[in-house]
């Protein structure tokens, strides 16, 4: 296949990117950056309000936002904070490690400090008692009372030197302050002229002390005194020395992850991965014996490759990341396999190892090259749409299937080259399950064909009928908080205490994975309040997640999962257009594809599961894998077609499907082997999105028979 001198350049070039690849990714914790839902960590998307911003200043507004958010993070003590701009008015902050919410609340504050002497006289209290503020005034609450200020500050954050943490004679915390030069003058005057009188600190329309004058201050200094937690002064600090925001924040989608989901979503994703791999290699080394091994041996440089190139992108590993890590090997072992089935067709024939290995290279490429563009089209929309976690496995699955291509066809074939010219090997053994088949496969069709149509059917039905229900928090909105409680007896003691405190969720359930594990739903942020009831209740708990997706950022979320859809069908039809020439078998090649994902979605519903981004990725997989079995039967379609002229094309079809057979259940049968893994093994993080996988990929086989070549039939016929 390969000449001699060839064949020592390729075992160079090899054995270089192997050296290379082991050096780049080792070791492996520091080399391959870990997503926050790997190591724990928030993820935080706070939008801003620029309607009062005039175009030629939004980027700097951002920018000033951005550079105020990281001053807070920053005092807080935080390490390798990522914070960008994401879209137009949005910014984006990852805090690795960090699960305390109370950050959050602060990132978005506005840090407007004011300086408003309190308006004692009893007759405008009462009157804004009952709701008839003197104008002129505000009326703010203040330690369960009210104090009635002025509208203009007497004092603003611009006079502000700086601000830092102190302490009282009992060693309380509290916040000093010191004043500008200009400031200092202005707090001389505003004391002296109303000594006697109570001076509010007043931040972000929230009094935060008022303290009384005793008498004229000239030092230029003052306290905001409270009963401050350390953290909680330190944050205050940080938002005074920033200053105020230049636009107003919102925060519309959080994710945080405590370190022992972290901890456990790495376990089981490495337990699943090893446990689906380690199977596939022993399937493939007892089915193609030399074959297997050097696929085996193909696979492990794949991965090698692909974690290198994710340490030179400087690429963030995530748990879909995993998956996609995964998937990219499970199509690397689909290539190997698509490989040796040719081989085995053409030995058959009778004719050489060499020329039979040459030709099943040379007559499957194209088909390999096919499968994997359409499943980087499906990817390429899935980062375009995605956000987050999502795009990390768009990319690994990009990049893993780059990968593959490589060590599928350039590695395998120099490896099994080096067999033939060295080692002169003679035969290439490999068990045979599947003889020659001769079914009549279209006998049944329209009977299978409607059930086909009964099973999408009654899936949307279930979709439909669950409503607002069928959808995660990623697309309706809310608050999902996740907890394990390691004493608690059993799940309605949760629902009990809650109710008792007067705490309304939308639902309460266990998380089956998870000893102790609780899930919280509900439309509004309730986070302080249900912990306050679980300290009282249960002593200890551990928060594990939390998921806040704000509705206008559901609604985004939910219109770009559709348009990742949509774009992921259009691309893969113009490509098949493309390749093929003929649109009908094309449009039989979406619908089918768009059948398995019909059918994912209906099942998944009827199982329980919602429907979240995650699933999102899971079915943009399926589309992009469904439609490779249909791509190798048209491959060989096109193939037979010169062999047998006379023949229509139901028979071409059928005889098509006969000799494809074979190579489709095993490679159905190594990715289920995959996913399987990941689904029993996979931990809770995997669970839905593995399930969606495992029902997608065996639709795969039915729909290329009985809904893509029954269209086909169909779409022929009444052409007639």
């Amino acid at each position: 296949m390969v000449s001699t001198a060839n064949l020592k350049v390729r075992v160079v070039i090899i054995l270089a990117l192997t050296i290379a690849s082991a050096y780049l990714i080792w070791p492996l914790d520091k080399k391959i950056n870990q997503g926050l839902d790997l190591k724990g960590g928030t993820y935080v998307l706070l939008h801003a309000d620029t309607s009062g911003i005039k175009s030629d200043k939004l980027g700097d507004a951002i920018s000033g936002a951005i550079e105020k958010i990281r001053t807070r993070i920053d005092a807080y003590g935080v390490k390798e904070t990522t914070i960008q701009v994401q879209g137009v008015d949005s910014i984006l902050a990852q805090l690795p490690g960090v699960v305390d919410r109370s950050i959050i609340d602060k990132l978005k504050e506005a840090g407007k400090l004011e300086f408003k002497i309190v308006d004692e006289d009893k007759d405008k209290f009462e009157a804004a008692i009952k709701g008839n503020v003197t104008a002129g005034c505000d009326f703010l609450e203040y330690q369960n009372s009210w104090l009635l200020v002025g509208q203009k500050a007497s004092l603003t954050g611009a006079d502000l030197a700086e601000s830092y943490v102190g302490f009282d004679n009992y060693g309380a915390a509290d916040v000093k302050l010191q004043f500008t030069s200009q400031g200092m003058k202005q707090f001389a005057r505003v004391t002296e002229e109303n000594v006697g009188k109570r001076l509010a600190i007043i931040l972000d329309n929230k009094v935060m002390s008022a303290p009384m004058i005793k008498e004229a201050i000239l030092s230029g200094g003052a306290e905001i005194t409270g009963d401050f937690p350390i953290d909680e002064a330190k944050l205050l600090v940080s938002i005074l020395n920033s200053g105020a925001l230049p636009v107003p924040l919102t925060v519309e989608e959080e994710r945080t992850v405590g370190p022992l989901l972290g901890s456990d979503s790495i376990k089981h994703g490495i337990i699943s991965s090893l446990v689906g791999v380690g199977v596939v290699f022993l399937f493939m080394m007892i089915y193609y014996t030399i074959g297997g091994i050097v696929a085996c041996l193909c696979l492990v440089l794949n991965l090698l490759l692909t974690l290198a190139g994710l340490s030179l992108m400087h690429a963030t590993l995530t748990l879909p990341g995993i998956a996609g890590l995964i998937l990219s090997l499970a199509m690397a072992v689909d290539a190997n396999v698509l490989i040796y089935e040719r081989l085995r067709d053409e030995l058959n024939l009778k004719k050489s190892l060499g020329s039979a290995m040459k030709n099943s290279y040379d007559r499957t490429f194209i088909t390999i090259l096919d499968t994997h563009l359409t499943n980087v089209i499906a990817a390429i929309f899935l980062f375009t749409f995605g956000t987050g976690p999502i795009k990390g496995f768009a990319t690994t699955l990009i990049l893993g299937l780059a990968v593959s291509m490589f060590t599928s066809i350039y590695v395998s074939k120099t490896m099994l080259s080096y067999l033939l010219n060295t080692i002169k090997m003679q035969k290439f053994p490999m068990l045979h399950l599947f003889p020659k088949m001769q079914i009549n496969f279209f006998k049944i069709k329209n009977v299978m064909f409607t059930a086909s149509m009964i099973l999408v059917i009654v899936g949307l039905f279930s979709f439909h009928s669950r409503g607002e229900k069928a959808y995660g928090v990623d697309f309706r909105g809310g608050l999902v908080l996740e907890y394990k409680i390691p004493s608690l007896p059993k799940i309605e003691n949760v629902r009990g205490a809650l109710k008792q405190d007067g705490i309304t969720t939308e639902a309460i359930q266990e998380i089956e994975s998870i000893p102790g594990g609780v899930i919280i739903k509900s439309r509004e942020d309730i986070t302080a309040t249900v912990e306050r009831s679980l300290k009282k209740n249960f002593k200890d708990y551990e928060r594990l997640k939390v998921t806040k997706v704000g509705p206008a950022a559901g609604a985004q979320l939910k219109q770009k999962a559709v348009l990742a859809v949509l774009f992921s069908l259009l691309g893969i039809l113009i490509y098949i257009v493309f390749r093929f020439r003929h649109w009908d078998f094309a449009m039989a090649a979406v619908l089918g594809l768009l059948y398995d994902v019909l059918i994912a979605l209906g099942i998944t519903c009827i199982k329980g599961y919602e429907i979240d981004l995650l699933t999102i990725t899971a079915l943009l997989t399926i589309a992009g894998y469904s439609v490779s079995d249909t791509i190798v039967l048209y491959d060989r379609i096109r193939e037979l077609a010169p062999r047998i002229p006379k023949a229509n094309i139901a028979q071409l079809m059928n005889t098509a499907m006969n000799e494809v057979f074979g190579r489709t259940v095993i490679t159905t049968l190594t990715v289920l082997m995959v996913t399987s893994s990941m689904y029993f093994l996979g931990g809770e993080g995997l669970s839905s999105f593995s399930f969606v996988l495992l029902i997608g990929f065996l639709s795969g086989i039915y729909s290329t028979i009985y809904v893509s070549s029954v269209l086909v039939l169909f779409v022929r016929k009444t052409r007639v």
